[in-house]
């Protein structure tokens, strides 16, 4: 599942990098990012949802001259599940279940580099699914029957980071609101990941090929 989301950020990465290599004069053409935190629900979300480890991984590709760039990033978020009500054709409850996230979302950025350091701001929208767990109880074979429920989701993404240069990459610490467009359990889905990683600055290895 996650192989399937993330080869058309492989091809990209690849297009880019051929593109970056002709390049010259901004030193934060391309970055890799791979993050690693938590995504806190927040307001109603955090009735069903709790927070678990997560993962993040995106591009930062430079626009232009100045500190624009492009970002395109998969949140696989986890959260522990506590279900409030059953799903349709169901009749118990998950409780302490796992929920995980494949959203896709594509930001404007601006980076303003300050010696080592560098401070950035984004803002962007996207979607894709969250999967949630469903327990169908067989009484006479007592056997339990795990699936998942696929929950379609549109997203808008804002939020800004800090980072730190180390020659060939760059730590950071990032912080985002996320705004789900659908529901789950009819209740809102909102949280706020907190993510921090390294990004290798391939800008300084393709200009050395």
């Amino acid at each position: 599942m996650k192989l399937k989301l993330l080869t058309p950020i492989a091809f990209l990465l690849l297009a880019l990098s051929v593109n970056v290599k002709a390049q010259t004069g901004r030193p934060d053409k391309l970055y890799t990012m791979s993050g690693v935190g938590f995504s806190l629900p927040v307001g109603e979300t955090a009735d069903y949802l709790k927070p678990k480890f997560s993962t993040s991984l995106g591009l930062n590709l430079g626009l232009g001259d100045g500190g624009l760039f492009l970002y395109p990033k998969v949140s696989l978020h986890a959260f522990e599940f506590n279900q409030i009500t059953p799903d349709a054709g169901y009749t118990y409850n998950i409780e302490k279940g796992r929920a995980t996230t494949y959203l896709l979302n594509v930001a404007l950025g601006y980076r303003k580099i300050v010696d080592k350091w560098a401070f950035y701001g984004f803002a962007g929208a996207g979607g894709g699914f969250i999967l949630t767990p469903q327990a169908g109880v067989n009484a006479q074979t007592l056997q339990v029957t795990m699936d998942n429920k696929t929950n379609g989701m549109g997203i808008i993404e804002a939020g800004g980071g800090i980072e730190y240069s180390l020659g060939g990459a760059n730590l950071f610490a990032e912080v985002s609101y996320m705004y789900g467009f659908s529901k789950i359990q009819n209740r809102a889905f909102n949280t706020v990941p907190i993510s921090i990683g390294i990004k290798p600055n391939l800008s300084k290895l393709l200009s050395k090929l």
